[in-house]
């Protein structure tokens, strides 16, 4: 590959990374924008590759039976067995995705080295000392990773996943992104033609063939309400977070829209003529028209305090997150297996399915937020962060950011480009 220029002064990025100290900092150190490069790399073996013997599992292979094929006897395959089960948690073979080298000084020799390759990120080596003992050795293999910059346009009749998709993000990520913004914005309402977002985010190769995409390392996005941005950092004490470009916590609490790429089709009022009744009174939740059956997660981490059945709301379930907040979710038509009242759930985590019990017109989820008794705008309501920054850590936020940005900057004029990650 071609190294091209580097973003920022060396100096000043090697002071950045010594301040950050976190992983993902040391993408000042090197910040090298390189061109993508698309050509499929081989793995290198050691040795003379004449005496390796490849093996990709197929269906109905053992261990067993692939060793006793390259001429090991019932008891080093018992050996070989457990060693692989105690020293690198192998207890089974995985069809058309595990590989395995058979390692001979000569054509004609027994085999004195056996790798299992269970992913691109980890070799496993297995041998015999002279007093022939198996040995087995695990190894976790860092990829080669790269942080590349996507950026679109949101187009008349547009959703944020066909603009994303036309812009060459990625489902995966474009998900992770959509769960990301659903904190600060509604999808409904706030995307609107004409309104520009970026997205960047790590690929991981091997050997010079991607293999996966990483994580989301930041997300800009122009909504109605302002422009947001999403920036992950690792703490000084490890933990990972996103956090907006002043160092605040960009996660929050609760989500305003629990069912991703939901329409609203009714939003929070204190007059709305209802549907089914026909005369008009408050309506204290946000609708969201779903299918029957679509799972509905939890809007914030909490504990069941209701569950059960009423002609108005159907089937329901309450849950609440701490002194201050609770949300309701209504219609469904069923509630999760295990999800009784008492029970402690997950933010994200599904509590039920849409459906159209009680008064519905049709199958969706009826959600509100109470805030300290009373019924808010889900929509509107500024919702608390999980957590902000201290004092030292939002220092090295800010540097770090600005690091970041730049990149960013230099990538949205070469969108073929990518950062080289340590």
């Amino acid at each position: 590959m071609k190294k091209v220029k580097d973003i920022i002064n060396s100096t000043n990025v090697a002071r950045a990374v010594v301040a950050l100290a976190i992983v993902l900092a040391i993408i000042a150190v090197v910040l090298l924008i390189t061109r993508h490069n698309h050509n499929d790399g081989a793995s290198v073996l050691s040795g003379d590759a004449a005496h390796t013997s490849v093996v990709v599992v197929a269906a109905g292979d053992t261990l067993s039976n692939l060793l006793i094929d390259q001429g090991f006897s019932n008891a080093d395959v018992l050996e070989i067995a457990k060693v692989l089960k105690s020293d690198a948690d192998i207890t089974s073979l995985r069809a058309e995705r595990d590989k395995i080298e058979f390692v001979r000084t000569s054509p004609d020799a027994p085999v004195d080295k056996i790798v299992i390759i269970p992913s691109p990120w980890r070799r496993v080596e297995i041998t015999c000392d002279d007093a022939g003992k198996w040995l087995c050795s695990a190894q976790d293999i860092e990829p080669d990773r790269r942080a590349v910059y996507r950026a679109g346009e949101i187009r008349d009749g547009d959703s944020f996943y066909l603009a994303g998709a036309r812009a060459g993000i990625p489902d995966g990520i474009l998900a992770e992104v959509y769960d990301l913004l659903a904190f600060e914005m509604d999808f409904e309402r706030d995307v609107r033609a004409g309104q520009h977002f970026s997205v960047l985010y790590e690929e991981n190769f091997s050997n010079g063939k991607k293999v996966e995409n990483g994580r989301v390392l930041a997300v800009q996005f122009e909504a109605l309400r302002g422009n947001v941005k999403m920036y992950r950092f690792k703490k000084s004490d490890d933990k990972v977070g996103y956090y907006d470009e002043n160092g605040n916590g960009a996660i929050k609490s609760l989500k305003r829209t629990p069912i991703n790429n939901a329409r609203v089709t009714s939003s929070f009022s204190t007059s709305r003529k209802h549907p089914v009744l026909g005369y008009t009174r408050a309506h204290k939740g946000v609708d969201f028209r779903a299918s029957t059956g679509t799972p509905i997660p939890a809007a914030g981490a909490g504990r069941v305090v209701a569950r059960g059945y009423n002609n108005g709301h159907g089937n329901y379930i309450k849950l609440r997150h701490n002194a201050s907040y609770e949300t309701l979710y209504a219609h469904m038509s069923r509630f999760a297996k295990g999800v009784v009242v008492g029970t402690t759930v997950k933010q994200g985590q599904t509590i039920g399915y849409v459906g159209s019990t009680g008064l519905s017109t049709g199958p969706h989820l009826h959600y509100e937020i109470i805030k300290d008794g009373k019924h808010v705008n889900p929509m509107t309501v500024k919702l608390p962060a999980i957590s902000n920054l201290g004092k030292e850590d939002k220092a090295r936020f800010l540097e770090y950011r600005q690091v970041l940005d730049a990149g960013m900057d230099l990538l949205s004029t070469h969108p073929d480009w990518f950062i080289q990650l340590p």
